[in-house]
């Protein structure tokens, strides 16, 4: 099954999605591959890989790494136009409409998709909007954006119908890794009221009861960075905790 259509059905039937984000400059080889196995047994929705910068690692062999253990999805989730793998089985093809920096919304895009389509991945167009979560995040400083400020739900609401009127399938909604809080609930939830494609959280999530909060204010699809070596009980919750919303 395609990607965004395994996305869609479940977002139509209400049902929480959950993916791990996996950056190729922070996991080796190895542990790609035990995070993998880890999370086929777990039944992670998605795994997604990218990295702010991608000084060091390889997104090549981290992902067939990946897809070597498991049967989940690959998805990119590319920090630049250089994060683009023929291995990978789909991409977010990000717009930053949060931010008003034009490389952001289609210059990067202009230069990568020569390349995005003879890799012939799965191309997700996204709309991504940076949230202001207590701290200047990586994807701040990269994108040379400003993030929507966390009380401005306003702003948000109107920045993300913007975005599914242009035709962008998704809005992910990103505090930014090392934020040391998550989105707020009401921001989530007043989105999630006001447009009708899948909206993915990510960002400050350390809780299961934060997970919680966040897929029940309206979330369909949660993304967490790589916990499972450090503490894969926090992970099992999180799966637990989707299964036990999906199953009400």
């Amino acid at each position: 099954m395609a990607i965004y259509k395994n996305i869609y059905e479940k977002f139509i039937n209400k049902q929480k999605q959950l993916a791990i984000l996996i950056d190729p400059d922070k996991t080796n080889i190895s542990d790609a591959k035990s995070i993998a196995i880890e999370c086929e047994k777990l039944k992670i929705d998605y795994i997604f890989v990218g990295s702010s910068l991608l000084l060091n690692g390889d997104i090549d062999s981290c992902i067939k790494s990946i897809k070597s253990n498991c049967n989940i999805p690959v998805i990119i989730f590319p920090g630049n136009k250089m994060q683009i793998s023929s291995h990978a089985n789909g991409i977010l093809f990000l717009s930053l409409i949060s931010g008003r920096n034009a490389e952001n919304l289609i210059g990067n895009h202009v230069i990568a998709a020569p390349q995005i389509k003879k890799a012939e991945l799965e191309v997700i167009p996204t709309g991504y909007m940076l949230i202001d979560c207590g701290k200047t995040t990586s994807v701040n400083y990269m994108s040379n954006t400003s993030p929507i400020p966390s009380d401005k739900n306003d702003i948000a609401i109107c920045t993300a119908i913007a975005g599914e009127m242009l035709g962008l399938k998704m809005v992910y909604l990103e505090g930014g890794s090392g934020a040391s809080k998550p989105i707020p609930k009401e921001m989530i939830k007043q989105v999630s009221k006001n447009i009708t494609v899948p909206m993915i959280v990510g960002g400050g999530i350390k809780e299961t009861s934060q997970a919680s909060d966040i897929w029940n204010a309206g979330a369909d699809l949660l993304v967490v960075g790589n916990a499972l070596e450090k503490n894969p009980e926090f992970i099992k919750s999180l799966v637990n905790k989707r299964n036990e919303i999906n199953h009400k």
